[in-house]
């Protein structure tokens, strides 16, 4: 028997939320974290990958969203 512990598994994409959960109506898009309400119910479900691609996405999603509403 080996004295090397074994390998931890590799952890999950957490979730972006920020507890700041309004929806705007125009966009579609959670103010808090700019996932729409789709990905937010399904975020447990999703596979690793999914939820990478939803990450990659947030940085563009926010010029969706109308500035004063981020209180910009």
């Amino acid at each position: 028997m080996s004295d090397t512990p074994a390998p931890a598994p590799p952890r999950s994409i957490a979730s972006p939320c920020v507890m700041v959960c309004t929806v705007d109506g125009a966009s579609g898009l959670c103010l808090g974290c700019l996932r729409t309400l789709q990905e937010i119910a399904t975020w447990s479900r999703m596979t690793d990958e999914g939820r990478a691609a939803v990450m990659a996405d947030l940085p563009g999603r926010k010029s969706q969203i109308d500035p004063r509403l981020l209180g910009e």
